[in-house]
C-alpha cells in the first residue's frame, strides 16, 4: 500500500433546510450542495468580471466594447441557461447515452450529478450566438468576453468535484496521492485540483495577461482562441491522469472521451488565433485610421 495523504472528507450538502407539510403532501427535506454554490459562484463572479472589462475602456484600445455594462445583465440569464441545460445534455449524450431509453425522467435531474464542460461549452455558444444576434453586436467579441471570464467557473466547479469526491484520477504511487471514498483502496491522482489549477488559475492568469498587457480584447476572437487552445491542451494532457468511465468504451491509440471531445476545440481555437493575429492592433498599422466598431 502506498503512502497517501488523507481526503478531508466534506458533507457534499453545505447544509439542509427542514422539510414542510402543504396540502398533504411533504416536500423536503432539501440539501443545499457545493456543487450548487459552485455553479453560482462561477456564474456570478464571470458575470461581475465581464461587467468590469466592458466597463474598462483601455483594454479595447480605442474601439468601442461590444455591449453597455448593463447588457451583462442579461447574457447571465442566457449564459447560465446554456450553461445548465448544455452541461447536463452534453453529459447525457456523451457519457451516459442509455439514459435516453432507460431512464428519460432522470435527463433533466442535474440535482442527482452529472454535467458535462463539453456540453456547457456548445449551450453557452448556442446563447452567445442568439444573443449576438438579438441585440445586432458582434459575436467575435461576445465570445471573447465570454471567454475570459470562463476560468472562474472552471476553477468552482473542479473545486465542488473534489468535494463530492467525484471524477478521481488513476492510480499513483506519488506522496500526494488519495484515496477517494468511492475510488477503492489504492492512492489516486487528485486530478479534480490539477484540472482547478491549469483550467482555473492558470488559464485565467494567461487570459488576463493576454487582455491586460497585450489588448487581446482589440483583436476580435483571439481571447477566444487562447482559452479553446489552452484548455483543449490542459484537457488533453490531465486526461492522462484522470480515470476514464468504465462504461464507457476503449478508444484506439489510449484516447478518452474527454480528449476526443477536446480535438474540436483545439482546432476551432487554433483557427480562431490565426484569423485574429492577421489583423494588426488598432494603432500599429496603416488602417488603424479606420476606427473598428462592435
Amino acid at each position: 500500500m502506498f503512502a497517501a495523504l488523507p481526503y478531508p472528507a466534506i458533507d457534499p450538502a453545505v447544509l439542509t433546510l427542514p422539510g414542510f407539510e402543504a396540502f398533504g403532501l411533504h416536500f423536503g427535506p432539501f440539501p443545499l450542495r457545493w456543487y450548487a454554490l459552485a455553479y453560482m459562484a462561477g456564474l456570478l463572479l464571470a458575470w461581475r468580471y465581464i461587467v468590469a472589462l466592458v466597463s474598462n475602456l483601455k483594454l479595447w484600445r480605442g474601439q468601442a466594447a461590444p455591449m453597455k455594462p448593463e447588457a451583462a445583465d442579461d447574457f447571465l440569464f442566457w449564459a447560465t441557461l446554456g450553461v445548465i441545460l448544455g452541461g447536463r445534455l452534453g453529459y447525457v449524450l456523451f457519457y451516459k447515452p442509455d439514459m435516453l431509453w432507460k431512464a428519460p425522467g432522470e435527463i433533466l435531474a442535474v440535482w442527482n450529478g452529472g454535467m458535462s464542460f463539453h456540453g456547457g461549452l456548445i449551450g453557452v455558444v448556442l446563447a452567445i450566438t442568439y444573443f449576438a444576434m438579438s441585440r445586432k453586436i458582434s459575436l467575435a467579441r461576445l465570445g471573447d468576453l465570454a471567454a475570459a471570464a470562463s476560468p472562474l467557473g472552471l476553477f468552482f466547479g473542479r473545486i465542488a468535484n473534489f468535494i463530492n469526491g467525484e471524477l478521481w484520477g488513476r492510480p499513483t504511487s506519488l506522496p500526494w496521492g488519495m484515496v477517494f471514498p468511492t475510488g477503492g483502496d489504492l492512492p489516486r491522482h487528485p486530478s479534480q485540483l490539477y484540472e482547478a489549477f491549469l483550467e482555473g488559475i492558470v488559464l485565467f492568469t494567461v487570459l488576463r495577461l493576454a487582455t491586460h498587457r497585450f489588448y487581446a480584447l482589440a483583436r476580435p476572437g483571439l481571447v477566444a482562441g487562447i482559452f479553446l487552445v489552452g484548455y483543449a491542451l490542459a484537457r488533453i494532457a490531465l486526461e492522462t491522469v484522470r480515470q476514464p468511465d468504465a462504461h464507457l468504451p476503449v478508444f484506439p491509440l489510449g484516447l478518452t472521451m474527454g480528449m476526443l471531445l477536446s480535438l474540436p476545440m483545439l482546432a476551432g481555437g487554433i483557427w480562431l488565433l490565426m484569423r485574429a493575429q492577421a489583423n494588426p492592433l488598432p494603432g500599429d498599422g496603416p488602417s488603424s485610421s479606420a476606427p473598428h466598431t462592435a
